[in-house]
């Protein structure tokens, strides 16, 4: 039986491409950050994508990365672009910036 290594930490910069400004995608992730545990940010940027730093536990990570190809239900998303980082220490907390 494998370990599912439960204390590890992973760390996703996602960029999120379509409707996704003015349909309440911010506050709907970090609602769905908070409940999954998770740490970081999500913002506007000025071409009209979304933002989202976040970082946890790899299935809770990988849950948010799923749930933000649909995200709120007024979003149309039309493509999330995943490269990984390396985790920050002593980051709490999910922020709207």
């Amino acid at each position: 039986m494998q370990e599912r290594g439960d204390n590890q930490t992973i760390r996703a910069h996602l960029l999120i491409s379509g409707r996704v400004q003015g349909v309440f995608y911010r506050t709907s992730t970090q609602d769905k950050a908070r409940s999954l545990g998770l740490s970081g940010w999500v913002c506007n940027l000025p071409d009209g994508r979304v933002e989202i730093i976040v970082q946890g536990r790899p299935e809770d990570v990988q849950e948010l990365i799923v749930w933000a190809h649909s995200g709120p239900p007024l979003a149309i998303v039309d493509e999330v672009d995943v490269t990984w980082e390396e985790p920050l220490a002593g980051e709490i907390g999910f922020r709207v910036r």
